[in-house]
């Protein structure tokens, strides 16, 4: 089992940390990697787009080759987790601020996204958030955080803030406006395991 974390910019050393915490909860084994270049992420069972500039994160999947290859493995059924800016990188559409800046999106998801729905740096929080997977609330680290405006059909609503969607999920495909790698609850992240040890089975 090998999971790959896009490794180009964000919030790259948090994820890892809190994969492998999750995998040794479950008494499982996995090899994390981080991706920088084209050629890593076919080797992969599952991969992970954390937060960071998307933008930024957008033109560096497509400059270094990765954006196509990970398109490939969405259509052969690799899991998939984006958080901030990977919700925003898995969306179809965005909001007028993509659309002026030539935000790269890898239209993966049958979604549209407000790029900075929540603000700005100063404008981050955390609350108590119900996601409807889990039992009980959750407490959402949101950074500069984007939304889901609009869903197709096939898209699950896991849970929203202020009536934006913060969670959802389609197919293989595991979005989340928050931050789950930046607390130490790892309920999060074994849902996502769930997803990708199953796809292994």
């Amino acid at each position: 089992m090998r999971i790959g974390v896009i490794a180009i910019q964000g919030n790259v050393a948090e994820h890892v940390e809190a994969l492998e915490r999750a995998i040794s909860e479950r008494g499982e084994e996995a090899e994390i990697i981080t991706i920088k270049h084209k050629g890593l992420v076919p080797t992969c069972d599952a991969l992970v787009l954390p937060g960071g500039e998307s933008t930024t994160l957008g033109r560096l999947l497509l400059r270094e080759g990765i954006a196509d290859e990970i398109k490939a493995m969405h259509a052969a059924g690799m899991p998939i987790l984006g958080t901030c800016a990977g919700l925003i990188l898995l969306a179809k559409k965005g909001d007028e601020q993509v659309r002026k800046t030539h935000q790269h999106l890898l239209g993966l998801m049958d979604t549209q996204v407000n790029r900075n729905a929540f603000g700005r740096q100063r404008e981050s929080f955390e609350t108590h958030l119900d996601l409807a997977f889990l039992e009980s609330p959750f407490n959402a680290v949101f950074i500069r955080a984007p939304a889901i405006t609009h869903v197709g059909k096939d898209v699950k609503v896991l849970a929203t803030v202020d009536n934006m969607i913060v969670a959802a999920e389609q197919g293989n495909l595991f979005a989340l406006a928050f931050h789950p790698e930046l607390t130490s609850d790892s309920r999060v992240h074994q849902y996502f395991l769930d997803k990708v040890f199953t796809s292994r089975m």
